[in-house]
């Protein structure tokens, strides 16, 4: 019999675990600094140097590349392993999925990634901590080594649109999957919140897992508010 294919959601909730801080929740990152928003958008990044010193240092001292996957990205990992058909379409730029095991080729980073960095002129890229490296070293905006030009994270920043290839398999999974876990996601950043609307009417069994109510939990089968880390490895050892 083939095993239902099973899509997972996964938001800033599912890493809160390993240290990284969520946004939107009710201790999140831009609740205690909404200034710290300027610092991810686009535009500012762009136009302002000092928004660029503040967003470099921020990189160095939160220590995000030094997160370690936790129970949660392992379960996911152990569940793709078991043989079970798994997707993972991510809003998260930690990478901590594929550092639990999850092959690179099944998780879909929707909003990038921070372990690399882009240069916006030539559009060459790299390592993360090479640019840090650079940081560390007294370089507090490095330019593009290649052309000079402004580096940024190679992540999703306000004011950016998603790379449409990525959306469109996240669609594509989406539409295809029998179960859609949205797991540590507030379900409100579109167009990533909208996939479990998608789920629902494609007639995948949609289940919420979130502390904190989300849009779409009256169309879930089922609505999980226990803690990340002790949920979801029970919910996908009874999938198995």
């Amino acid at each position: 019999m083939n095993k239902p294919l099973v899509a997972i959601l996964s938001g800033a909730g599912i890493s809160t675990d390993s240290g990284i801080p969520d946004y939107r929740g009710p201790e999140g990152l831009w609740r205690r600094d909404p200034d710290a928003e300027k610092l991810v958008t686009y535009e500012y990044y762009m136009g302002d140097p000092e928004i660029r010193r503040r967003s470099w240092r921020m990189r160095r001292e939160t220590g995000a590349l030094r997160a370690e996957p936790n129970a949660a990205h392992r379960a996911v990992a152990e569940l793709e392993r078991s043989g079970v058909p798994v997707r993972v379409i991510t809003q998260n730029v930690d990478g901590l999925h594929q550092l639990a095991g999850m092959p690179a080729r099944k998780v879909l980073e929707l909003h990038g990634t921070a372990r690399e960095f882009v240069c916006t002129g030539c559009h060459v890229r790299g390592p993360m901590e090479d640019a840090l490296a650079r940081v560390d070293a007294g370089e507090d905006d490095p330019p593009c080594l290649r052309c000079g030009g402004i580096l940024k994270p190679a992540t999703v920043m306000f004011g950016e649109h998603l790379d449409p290839v990525v959306l469109g398999e996240a669609l594509a999974v989406t539409k295809a999957c029998q179960v859609f876990i949205a797991v540590g996601s507030t379900l409100q950043v579109h167009p990533a919140a909208g996939l479990a609307g998608v789920a629902a009417d494609q007639g995948a069994r949609l289940i919420v897992v979130n502390a904190e109510p989300t849009p779409y939990d009256d169309r879930a089968d089922e609505v999980v508010r226990e803690p990340i880390g002790t949920a979801l490895p029970e919910l996908l050892r009874d999938l198995r």
